[in-house]
């Protein structure tokens, strides 16, 4: 479910870039500050410089012809075309070098949340949100493809009765939030679709989200309500906003779902404010980044019930296996 506060943490936008403002591999720990001297003396890096100071002097129509020619992805907007061209060529200079991140693939499988919740079309100061919709879509960080999903609604307990407006926007009908079960079971079948996926045991994983609201606002609320532990597996996540804006360099105004879409010339498929159809957009969102050069990683999480930045110079870690949280009785 898309944020409506105002009320949005200020994303981190460190990287580690060279002079010319494109980012280069820096040791396993990804850190800005412990790069390596040697890395930047090999002339591989003048040979990726040069290449990013052509793309930069290339307008629209020759950046789409560049990858017509490379058989690359000619969708999107101008800075995505340059930003896909320069990954390219950084990449096989690097191959050519061997000097290649080696933590490219570090997490196995990628899981999507976008809950959707109860609301009204002017929400109260204290109002509530409770989540109606329990969506999950796995993608697979080898082949780069959505491989399962699940869905389930949930029945809300302090509003039972959905306003016209919630229904209106979200597609979930009274009878279905009528005939689902409460939060607790649908969370116990979440963990056990996650469970039989082998996640957090044979696999690395994580999860990644649409903003911050999902974690921090919405489950960290409904685990509140039920009487229920912040689940472990859930600490930590990607926001795809934040890695989105750092990585092709737009304005957070530009990291709204459909303007990330639309930028890099994908349009919407299936119903807005579906969790499932959203969850399933931002999957595409994210591997189209992955195809992109993008490395995907960990940058929000709840610590002690506070949302935190998490640094990308923070040594990467797959989210554990999940576990059904204990009662707070």
């Amino acid at each position: 479910m898309e944020e409506t506060s105002p009320e949005v943490v200020k994303a981190e936008m460190t990287e580690c870039e060279t002079k010319q403002g494109d980012r280069v591999p820096a040791q396993k720990n990804d850190s800005c500050n412990k790069t390596a001297p040697a890395d930047f003396s090999d002339p591989v890096y003048k040979e990726i410089s040069l290449a990013n100071g052509a793309i930069n002097r290339m307008n629209r129509e020759e950046l789409r012809a560049k990858c017509t020619e490379l058989k690359l992805d000619t969708r999107g907007v101008k800075d995505v075309l340059k930003k896909r061209l320069k990954n390219y060529y950084k990449k096989q200079k690097l191959k050519q070098a061997a000097a290649v991140d080696s933590d490219d693939l570090y997490y196995d499988y990628i899981c999507v949340v976008d809950f959707e919740a109860t609301c009204e079309e002017n929400n109260p100061r204290q109002f509530v949100h409770e989540i109606i919709e329990f969506p999950m879509v796995l993608v697979d960080m080898h082949t780069l493809e959505i491989v399962d999903s699940f869905q389930e609604y949930v029945k809300p307990q302090l509003n039972p009765q959905l306003s016209d407006f919630c229904v209106e926007l979200t597609g979930i009908t009274q009878k279905m939030v009528d005939e689902a079960d409460p939060f607790p079971r649908v969370l116990r079948h979440a963990v056990a679709w996650l469970q039989k996926k082998e996640l957090g045991t044979k696999y690395k994983y994580t999860l990644l989200t649409d903003g911050s609201w999902d974690m921090s606002k919405f489950l960290y609320t409904q685990c509140r309500l039920s009487r229920l532990r912040y689940p472990a597996f859930a600490r930590n996540w990607i926001n795809i906003r934040k890695s989105y804006g750092n990585y092709y360099k737009v304005a957070r105004n530009q990291t709204k779902l459909n303007s990330m879409l639309e930028n890099l010339g994908m349009k919407y498929e299936g119903r807005p404010h579906c969790g499932l159809d959203d969850s399933r957009n931002i999957a595409r969102i994210a591997i189209r980044m992955l195809k992109d050069g993008c490395r995907l990683r960990v940058n929000e999480r709840m610590h002690e019930g506070e949302l935190q930045n998490v640094s990308n110079t923070v040594v990467l870690e797959g989210a554990p296996p999940p576990q059904y949280p204990k009662s707070r009785d």
